[in-house]
């Protein structure tokens, strides 16, 4: 597995997991096995024109873009049984950690990775039970005839969501406090944030020195570092397809965040004014 920390923000972070066996297929258990199983099946009612697949996918799709991408990053990562049962030496090893070293510190990444990974672990435990809880309530909704139980795979599909990010991020934690991180600057990664950086910080340029690059992120407003056209160089620079889809996910989210924020602000401003 190689993990990738990917600055959306001067303050937020995507973590990525990688695995480094694509042949890796044999080892999954049947819970993986089935989700694949349910992906397909949800690739093929993609294909669908008309009818209550298509309303059921369209409806899946906008619900998944809500999902925090902070719990789609967690899911990547593989829980830690299941790391261990593929590499029994699993526990001994150093994981990679690339990321931009213009844009990070060396002696942050700990403490970042330790924050992803626990500051949404009771979220996750207690959404995944609730949803467990949920789920069999809805048993009334299979005597409709046709359309399958929608609202019981809902609230299953989200307690298995919450159930693998409990897991990753508590894998996570488990490397962190093991000192089993090997954070790795990449060349590629710097070029890319040096560009982004120059573009929306005032007084920088590509050619800035790393220490001072990442002094104007430190002091300056949370403000978005990427565009959504540089979630496909992600994935190229890092050799992951998968991370393009996550990395859109956070810029999307962020910035909406963050544009949220920006709105508040003024009309508490504005609200002072009259006030005054």
């Amino acid at each position: 597995m190689r993990l990738f920390l990917i600055p959306i923000s001067t303050r937020r972070a995507l973590i990525y997991a990688r695995p480094l066996r694509r042949d890796a297929s044999k080892e999954l258990s049947l819970l993986d096995r089935t989700t694949s199983k349910a992906a397909e099946t949800w690739a093929k009612w993609e294909e669908a024109e008309s009818g209550w697949k298509k309303h059921l996918v369209t409806w899946g799709n906008r619900v998944q873009q809500r999902i925090p991408f902070e719990e789609w990053g967690l899911k990547s990562i593989p829980s830690l049984k299941s790391q261990q049962r593929i590499d029994e030496n699993y526990n001994t090893k150093q994981i990679d950690v690339l990321y931009p070293g213009n844009s990070v510190r060396l002696e942050n990444v700990p403490n970042m990775l330790r924050k992803i990974a626990t500051e949404r672990q009771e979220f996750h435990r207690k959404k995944m039970w609730w949803s467990f809880v949920i789920a069999p309530l809805t048993a009334p909704f299979a005597l409709v005839p046709v359309v399958p139980n929608i609202p019981f795979f809902y609230m299953a599909y989200r307690g298995w969501s919450h159930w693998r990010a409990l897991n990753g991020s508590r894998h996570l934690e488990f490397l962190v406090e093991k000192n089993l991180l090997n954070p790795t600057t990449l060349p590629e990664l710097e070029q890319l944030y040096a560009k982004r950086a120059s573009r929306i910080l005032d007084g920088t340029s590509v050619d800035t020195q790393s220490s001072e690059l990442i002094e104007d992120i430190e002091q300056g407003d949370d403000r978005v570092l990427l565009k959504m056209s540089d979630a496909k160089k992600l994935a190229s620079i890092l050799d992951a397809p998968e991370l393009a889809l996550e990395a859109e996910r956070a810029i999307v989210q962020v910035t909406e965040q963050l544009e949220a924020q920006k709105k508040k602000e003024k009309e508490a401003q504005s609200e002072e004014k009259k006030n005054s």
